[in-house]
């Protein structure tokens, strides 16, 4: 069992959770329980994901896992652009959003490279 805290991905995909839930504050108020939401949950789900894996027995398990959380972070990156399209995230918080989920996905990827390594 690993401690998802020490892990440098996780703690990138919290602060990019963090970040995601102060953008959306703003939103429309009708976009509360649709695409806000959908943000916030897929968010979320990334460092969810790896923690969940981090408390398995085995890399097989942390791996299946991590690539959950990779689906989440590519769910995302859409879901900043659709935000984006449909003006609700301006162009600056757009940019560093999805710079850093690009961040997350290549951390995650490089993870699980690793993991396969070692196996």
């Amino acid at each position: 069992m690993k401690d998802f805290k020490k892990i440098k991905v996780w703690q990138k995909a919290h602060y990019l959770t963090l970040d995601v839930y102060k953008a959306t504050r703003n939103f429309l108020r009708e976009e509360v329980y649709g695409l806000s939401s959908q943000i916030r949950r897929a968010s979320s789900s990334i460092p969810a994901n790896i923690a969940e894996g981090c408390g398995r027995s085995g890399d097989a398990e942390l791996a299946r896992f991590l690539k959950i959380a990779m689906g989440s972070a590519s769910e995302l990156e859409y879901h900043f652009l659709l935000a984006h399209d449909l003006e609700l995230l301006d162009t600056p918080s757009f940019q560093d959003l999805s710079d850093n989920v690009t961040e997350v996905k290549r951390m995650l990827a490089s993870f699980l490279k690793k993991l396969k390594a070692e196996s």
